[in-house]
């Protein structure tokens, strides 16, 4: 056994401060397939914790599409793009997510995250702002962090705070306005028709990270430009492979230009190995099912519905979502932790968000439904919830 220096062990003093704090996250181990209900910990549970907004992770289509990736191409794709780990099947998913998308090109990144990170800091310099929701997601914050841009932070979702920004920014080469399409804590929905409309009333660029609207909003899923009729005037579009699509990865969609600048300059593009062949295949898959079978995000959205209604039958407060993403919202830490463990006993996985990823006082479980949960499935749920909630008198 080695020994170690002794150099990090402040870094306990730091783990005993979160635990005091009820900030210290455990992590829960899948043991199955991440499906409806799951297996973690050894324990069969509802799964209202996974971004499997479809199915996708275990549907045929795909899984025959990345086995068969796998016996032609490999294992791994053995390079960057930009040297020689540029397959044809990644060439075709952009194509084919471009014309998905209704843009002039796209470009896939290793994550949303890569995504997010690479577009923003290529997109902006020190003579440029970017004007960003208050509620925009950590990876959009990253983004910005890595630029030398001048920055705003307007009130969240407050149409007259972002005018205002965009008025007092004029002096600048370039004004980018970056929102969230669907805020990943809250299940709220940006008002994108508004936000476009002042970007272009003040020639400013749009920039949507459309995430947790990828499969859920839209025509076939495309998100919330499309959800908005906006096809055509959102300049700039972050989307995921690895939610509702249900592998790996994300992408920017826009123009030509923009991919032509992100392959000579996004750091996250050039210096990170190129997505296996088995995920490009399973995600050009997902696309033909997102188009062929519109019944899973009819599904999805019918479960959303019965979820929704239930919680709000039994009382909880679920803030302002709009989406499968239903937050119940508990409080501080300790009763937040506490409420989602109560749930994980009786059958249920809703996982615990606390601060700093939410206000201290707005802790959370965060449930999202998936098009396969079953309506038994969804009131067994809510009886776990019932029980916990009357037990912490969090309802009446």
């Amino acid at each position: 056994m080695v020994v170690a220096t002794g150099r990090l062990d402040y870094l306990g003093d730091v783990l005993d401060e979160l635990k005091a704090q009820g900030l210290y996250r455990e992590l829960r181990v899948l043991e199955s397939e991440q499906g409806a209900t799951a297996v973690f910990d050894g324990r069969e549970v509802v799964n209202l914790s996974s971004n499997n907004y479809l199915g996708l992770t275990t549907h045929r289509a795909l899984k025959r599409a990345a086995i068969e990736a796998v016996e032609r191409y490999g294992a791994g794709s053995g390079s960057v793009r930009t040297i020689a780990g540029t397959m044809s099947l990644h060439q075709l998913l952009e194509e084919r997510l471009a014309a998905f998308k209704h843009t002039e090109a796209a470009l896939t990144m290793q994550s949303g995250y890569a995504a997010n990170v690479g577009a923003i800091s290529t997109l902006l310099t020190d003579k440029d702002v970017v004007i960003s929701d208050a509620l925009n997601h950590a990876s959009l914050i990253d983004g910005i962090r890595l630029t030398k841009a001048a920055r705003k932070i307007y009130t969240h979702k407050d149409m007259d705070a972002l005018e205002a920004a965009l008025k007092e920014s004029g002096g600048y080469a370039h004004r980018i306005v970056v929102t969230d399409g669907v805020f990943s804590m809250d299940g709220d929905i940006a008002p994108l028709r508004e936000v476009v409309e002042l970007c272009e009333r003040y020639d400013a660029i749009s920039y949507v990270d459309d995430a947790h609207a990828s499969g859920v909003l839209g025509a076939a899923g495309r998100g919330t430009t499309n959800h908005f009729g906006l096809d055509g005037r959102v300049d700039v579009q972050i989307g995921t492979l690895s939610k509702a699509m249900g592998a790996l990865g994300g992408y920017v969609a826009g123009t030509q230009n923009l991919r032509d600048l992100l392959i000579q300059r996004s750091r996250p593009f050039l210096f990170s190995t190129s997505h296996p062949p088995a995920v490009a295949a399973a995600c050009l898959a997902a696309i033909g099912v997102l188009e062929g079978e519109p019944q899973l995000i009819e599904r999805l959205w019918e479960n959303t519905r019965y979820f929704k209604d239930g919680l709000a039958r039994l009382g909880f407060d679920t803030g302002a979502s709009e989406t499968p993403i239903t937050p119940v919202i508990v409080g501080e830490p300790d009763r937040t932790t506490l409420f989602s463990e109560r749930l994980f006993e009786l059958g249920v996985f809703a996982q615990a968000i606390a601060y700093p990823t939410v206000a201290r006082d707005k802790g959370r479980v965060r449930t999202i439904v998936t098009a396969t949960h079953t309506e038994e499935e969804l009131s067994c749920a809510l009886h776990a919830f019932e029980q916990v909630g009357r037990d912490m008198a969090l309802i009446g």
